[in-house]
């Protein structure tokens, strides 16, 4: 989202810190940041340890990361971002502790889900690191949120209460009124045709008939990709998007 005027187009949000501590050790345990409750028990069914939450803007700290990477029962340590504004905080950690630890530098929670899927407690940070670093990579992320200000953009003007579509690496891709039809557009833009598996992160203002709009999208022009849909609970983005 580097391409984004400096003045922020969207709202932000923050929920205080907390970190999984008491479950058994490993050699290689992750703190990943999660803007949900879904996420962040999704990110527990698939193995994380720690979790930071943290919004869009007011990101975690470096001593709220570090508390999570202190409670966790291993020695080594991988820490997904999540957000390209969190990496570099992470990067920090390594040198403010006796444990090992290697960040993934994740930009989304759809990378972090891809990311997951390759991570082996039993081994070490460093090969883990470069696994999931890779897998993150592989994935196409996509979101969509509502603009609390006009302004113009590569793609036309946006009005105040237009619906917007977001890119990694593109910016911004897709401005409509509707939710659905910025859903509509972003996917026209981020689901090509060698795409195999899209994954659907609800926010908390995904709606029954905005999902329902999404499949019947994905049924109608890519019919054979696999879908996997999660709810998230993310505020400010009732969708997020990765494509592999």
């Amino acid at each position: 989202m580097s391409s984004l005027p400096y003045a922020p187009l969207f709202r932000s949000g923050h929920v205080p810190a907390r970190a999984g501590a008491g479950l058994p050790p490993v050699t290689c345990a992750v703190v990943a940041v999660s803007s949900g409750d879904g996420l962040s028990e999704l990110f527990g069914q698939l193995g994380v340890q720690g979790v930071v939450t943290g919004g869009q803007t007011l990101n975690p700290s470096t001593a709220e990361l570090l508390a999570a990477v202190e409670a966790v029962n291993a020695q080594q340590v991988v820490v997904l971002p999540n957000n390209k504004n969190i990496i570099p905080v992470a990067q920090q950690l390594d040198a403010l502790t006796s444990k090992t630890v290697v960040v993934v530098p994740t930009r989304s929670m759809p990378e972090a889900l891809a990311a997951l899927v390759v991570y082996d407690p039993e081994a070490d940070a460093s090969a883990n690191g470069e696994e999931m670093a890779d897998a993150a990579e592989s994935v196409a992320t996509g979101e969509v949120t509502q603009a609390v200000r006009s302004t113009n953009t590569d793609v036309g003007p946006v009005q105040e209460g237009d619906w917007m579509g977001i890119v990694r690496g593109d910016g911004i891709v897709a401005v409509a009124p509707t939710l659905d039809g910025a859903v509509a557009a972003l996917l026209e833009h981020l689901v090509g045709s060698s795409a195999e598996i899209v994954t659907v992160v609800e926010g908390a203002d995904a709606t029954p008939l905005s999902s329902a709009a999404i499949h019947s999208w994905l049924a109608e022009h890519r019919a054979d990709v696999q879908v996997e849909v999660h709810r998230g609970g993310q505020p400010l983005y009732p969708y997020l998007f990765g494509v592999e």
